[in-house]
C-alpha cells in the first residue's frame, strides 16, 4: 500500500520506512530538514532511502497547511499515515517552546485535518511518548494510567496529540493509534540522545554529564523494535472497542525491563574500548527518574515481542557508529 510517513529523514521515520519499503510497500516522505541537529546526517538518512524502489520525498513543514492540502491532494491513494514528525526533546522545551507548539500541535491538527480529503485512508498513527507519563509513581507505566500531570512541555504537547486523535476518531471515524515510545537507541540514532552523546564524548575523552547523580534507570528500546511495534500497529487499524466509541487505540512500544543508566554506561565503555569521564549532575527540570513499560496490551493486540537486549543493541550502534564517524 501507498504509506505516507512524516518526519522521513529522522532517526525513527529513516528505519520504517525502509522496513516499508523492504516489503513492498510505497513510501511518501516528507521531512521539514530543520537544524535541530546535525542536517547531514539527515541528509545521509535520505540518501539511503532514495536508493530504494518506491519512495518518494517531499521537503516540507507538517504545518504548512497548503503544503500538506497539496500534497494530499496530489496523493488521494494514501492508504496508511505514520506521523513520526515533531519537535522532540524534553530539556528543548525549556529553551524554545514555540517549536513545540507548532510542529507537535499545529502540525498534528493540520495532518488530520487535511487526512479527512484521503478517501483510501485506513489508519492515522502517530508518535506519542513515555513522557506522557509525567513523575506517576506506578511502575510499570499502562497506557489506562492517567496522565494529566505532566511535568514538561514535550510531555503536555504528546498528551494533547493523544486527546485530539481521539476526537477526530469520535467526529469523523478515522482509524487513529498512538505509540508511547520508551528511549530509543539504536544505528542513525538522534544526535541529542543519551547513546549518542555518550559515545561521542568517551570517543573524545571529555566528561559525559550523567543527571540524578546517575540513580537513573529507563526502558532502552531498540530501534528495530519500535519498528516492528509502528509496523504492527499500522497493520492493525483502531477499532472501537464498542458501539459509540471512536476506533482508537494506544499502546506503549518500549522494552519490558528498567535498565540502570551507570550499566548503560559500562556498557558503551566495554565496547569503545575506554573508560568515560563522568560529571555527576542533578536532576533536570522535565526529567524522571525511572521508565518501564507494561506492554502486555501491546503484545496481545499487536503480537509485539522486544527481541533486542540492551547489551546486543549497543553493540550495533557502537558499530554504526565507528564505521560512520571514526
Amino acid at each position: 500500500m501507498k504509506v505516507f510517513v512524516t518526519g522521513v529523514a529522522g532517526f525513527i521515520g529513516y528505519h520504517t520506512s525502509k522496513a516499508l519499503l523492504d516489503r513492498g510497500d510505497e513510501v511518501v516522505g516528507i521531512d521539514s530538514m530543520n537544524e535541530y541537529y546535525d542536517v547531514t546526517l539527515k541528509e545521509a538518512r535520505l540518501k539511503e532511502l532514495e536508493k530504494e524502489k518506491g519512495f518518494t520525498f517531499i521537503k516540507g513543514d507538517i504545518a504548512d497547511r497548503s503544503c500538506i492540502e497539496a500534497l494530499f491532494r496530489k496523493h488521494k491513494d494514501i492508504a496508511g499515515l505514520i506521523n513520526l514528525a515533531a519537535q522532540a526533546g524534553v530539556r528543548y522545551s525549556l529553551i524554545d517552546p514555540y517549536a513545540y507548539v507548532h510542529a507537535n500541535l499545529t502540525g498534528f491538527v493540520t495532518l488530520l485535518e487535511s487526512a479527512k480529503a484521503l478517501t483510501e485512508l485506513k489508519h492515522f498513527v502517530y508518535a506519542s511518548s513515555s513522557s506522557v507519563y509525567g513523575a506517576n509513581k506506578k511502575k510499570p507505566s499502562s497506557v489506562g494510567d492517567r496522565i494529566e500531570k505532566p511535568i514538561s512541555l514535550y510531555a503536555a504537547t504528546k498528551a494533547s496529540n493523544e486527546l485530539i486523535a481521539r476526537t477526530y476518531s469520535h467526529l469523523f471515524q478515522i482509524p487513529t493509534t498512538g505509540l508511547r515510545f520508551f528511549t530509543v537507541y539504536g544505528p542513525w540514532g538522534r544526535p541529542d540522545m543519551a547513546a549518542f552523546i555518550f559515545a561521542k564524548n568517551i570517543l573524545a575523552g571529555k566528561k559525559i554529564d550523567v543527571y540524578n547523580q546517575g540513580k537513573m534507570r529507563r526502558n532502552f528500546t531498540y530501534i528495530d523494535d519500535i519498528v516492528q511495534g509502528v509496523l504492527g500497529a499500522l497493520d492493525k487499524p483502531a477499532k472501537a472497542p464498542s458501539a459509540g466509541e471512536p476506533p482508537f487505540a494506544l499502546y506503549n512500544i518500549g522494552n519490558n525491563r528498567s535498565e540502570e543508566l551507570t550499566d548503560f554506561i559500562h556498557t558503551l565503555e566495554e565496547y569503545i574500548g575506554c573508560k568515560a569521564k563522568i560529571n555527576l549532575m542533578p536532576l533536570q527540570p522535565g526529567d524522571v527518574k525511572e521508565t518501564i513499560a507494561d506492554i502486555e496490551s501491546t503484545q496481545k493486540d499487536l503480537g509485539f515481542e522486544p527481541k533486542t537486549n540492551m547489551r546486543e543493541g549497543l553493540k550495533y550502534f557502537i558499530d554504526w557508529y565507528k564505521e560512520y564517524y571514526v
